[in-house]
């Protein structure tokens, strides 16, 4: 397993639990906007061995909730079901990030009970996915398999796009609300600059442009919030 990094502690990335953060290399999207230049290219300077990772967790046994598995996209890994066995052997709860381009592999691990929160990410409307992806391979078609199957299911989840000026309108933000539908949790995630974006100088919407963007979202998936910025 390519161990990117790990965040030791996180009140904020798992709902409602006390966890930690594990980034594992590598991804099939390069979005323009990504945040994890490292852990995508897989050159990441805070590598660990999973041996390390497992050291550390056997340690915060019962100070701990859970484990968020993020990347990159976690489900590309060959080792991904043993891993988060392990943890779940542990008795953490373990929360799953994915872009939802992998749809076997997230039925198959939801499945299993590998996973008990899954927060999938919408890069966008489906006429713009593989420009948004940067990924000119990937249609939205897996993406659209991934959301039909965690609506369906008992997993508790969330939907989430980061928007950014570039890429977004509110009319993409309205039709990805209308695809996930009026009982989803979906998130609206403001781009922040920083300096491992992946492409550099793109701009952020303002508070007023996320109230917008919110509204038009609410009429289809009315309990749609904004994270991560003060309105």
């Amino acid at each position: 397993m390519k161990i990117g990094g790990l965040m030791k502690m996180t009140l904020l990335d798992y709902p409602g639990k006390i966890a930690c953060t594990v980034f594992l290399e590598g991804c099939n999207f390069r979005c323009p906007f990504c945040h994890n230049l490292p852990i995508v290219d897989s050159c990441s300077s805070d590598k660990m061995s999973e041996e390390e990772f497992f050291t550390f967790l056997t340690k915060r046994q019962g100070l701990l909730d859970g484990v968020c598995v993020t990347g990159g996209e976690p489900l590309l890994n060959p080792g991904i079901f043993d891993f988060l066995k392990k943890i779940k052997d542990l008795g953490f709860n373990v929360k799953l990030d994915t872009n939802g381009s992998l749809p076997k592999k997230l039925r198959e691990i939801v499945g299993l009970g590998l996973c008990d929160y899954v927060a999938m990410d919408i890069k966008n409307s489906p006429a713009k996915y593989s420009e948004t992806s940067g990924c000119h391979k990937i249609t939205f078609d897996s993406v659209r398999d991934s959301i039909d199957f965690l609506k369906a299911s008992e997993i508790p989840h969330e939907f989430r796009t980061t928007v950014v000026k570039e890429f977004h309108t509110s009319e993409d933000v309205a039709e990805i609300a209308r695809i996930i539908g009026k009982d989803e949790n979906y998130f609206i995630q403001p781009f922040r600059d920083g300096e491992t974006v992946i492409q550099r100088g793109l701009t952020e919407f303002d508070s007023e442009e996320l109230k917008e963007l919110l509204e038009e979202a609410r009429e289809f998936a009315p309990k749609t919030q904004i994270r991560g910025a003060e309105l």
